[in-house]
């Protein structure tokens, strides 16, 4: 299970990475900071998909719960920059998973007396 946790972690780091690659080509392209949100990178990715997501939130769950999961939940997540909703998850992946425990080995007396024999 550690190395799956690792693994989907580096993946996101690795995303994380070249999200902040992009956006930073684009600043200095547009000599101004320029930083790409989830929405924006998910709309340019596939808008159907996107769409389909919003309908399927608003629409297929209780309307009362959709309209606000969609509107403030969603909505602030899509805001986020991309590097940033990668980033995080990606790190809490790493920083979750098990570490390998390694045994050191070496001389364990088994005298209880101190050596005193």
């Amino acid at each position: 299970m550690a190395f799956v946790f690792r693994f989907v972690g580096l993946v996101f780091i690795a995303g994380m990475l070249a999200a902040a690659v992009v956006d930073a080509t684009k600043s200095i392209a547009a000599s101004s900071l320029t930083v790409t949100s989830v929405g924006q990178w998910w709309f340019s990715l596939s808008r159907t998909s996107l769409d389909a997501t919003r309908q399927i939130v608003q629409g297929s769950i209780d309307p009362h719960i959709g309209g606000w999961l969609w509107d403030p939940v969603i909505q602030t997540l899509l805001s986020l920059p991309t590097w940033l909703a990668l980033g995080v998850p990606g790190a809490v992946l790493i920083a979750i998973a098990p570490t390998a425990r390694r045994s050191y080995t070496g001389r364990i007396s088994s005298r209880t007396d101190g050596g005193l024999t």
